[in-house]
C-alpha cells in the first residue's frame, strides 16, 4: 500500500503520532548525522528534571517563608490581644456594667470602664491587622492571578482585529 509508505510512526519520549517520511533527505546527509547518544539523552533528562525539580522547590520555599510570615504575625496578634484583654468581663458586659453602676464607687466603676474601653481598643486594633492580613493575601493572589494569565494574553491573536482573526480563520 502506498499510504503506508507515505507515513512514519514517531516515539517521541512516550508520545506516539505519524508523520509523513522526509524523502528528500540527501543520503549523505543522512549518514553525516551521528545516531543519537542514549546515555548523553538520559543524562539530558535527568538534567532537565532536576532544573525542573529545583525551580518548584524554590517556588515552594517562597510560599512557606510567605505562609510562615503572615502565621507569626496572626500569632502576634493574638498574643497581643490576649495580654490586653480579660475575658471575664467580656462574656458579660451587660451584667458587669448593671453591677458597677448600682453596688461600686466611681473610681471603681471608672477602672472597670477603662479595662473595657481597653479591651475594645484591642479588639478594634486586632480586627483592623487581621482586614490588613487579608488585603495582602488578596493582593498576593491577584498578583498570582495576572502572572498565570498574562501569558495568555500576550498570545499574538490579540493584536489582530475581529475581521482580521475571522479572514485569517476562513483563510485556514
Amino acid at each position: 500500500m502506498e499510504i503506508n509508505d507515505d507515513w512514519e510512526l514517531v516515539n517521541d519520549e512516550g508520545f506516539v503520532y505519524k508523520r509523513q517520511k522526509r524523502h528528500n533527505l540527501d543520503s549523505a546527509v543522512a549518514a553525516a548525522v551521528p545516531p543519537p547518544d542514549p546515555a548523553a539523552e538520559a543524562k539530558a533528562r535527568r538534567e532537565r528534571k532536576k532544573k525542573a525539580l529545583l525551580n518548584l522547590r524554590t517556588k515552594y520555599e517562597q510560599e512557606i517563608r510567605q505562609w510562615e510570615l503572615l502565621s507569626n504575625t496572626l500569632q502576634a496578634l493574638q498574643d497581643l490581644t490576649q495580654n490586653q484583654s480579660q475575658p471575664t468581663l467580656l462574656s458579660v458586659p451587660d451584667q458587669t456594667v448593671n453591677v458597677l453602676l448600682q453596688n461600686s464607687s466611681d473610681s471603681t466603676y471608672r477602672e472597670r470602664m477603662d479595662t473595657l474601653l481597653a479591651q475594645v481598643e484591642g479588639q478594634e486594633a486586632t480586627i483592623s491587622e487581621v482586614s490588613r492580613l487579608c488585603d495582602v493575601a488578596e493582593a498576593l493572589c491577584d498578583t498570582e492571578e495576572q502572572r498565570l494569565k498574562q501569558p495568555f494574553l500576550d498570545l499574538p491573536i490579540w493584536d489582530l482585529s475581529p475581521q482580521e482573526i475571522m479572514t485569517s480563520l476562513l483563510e485556514e
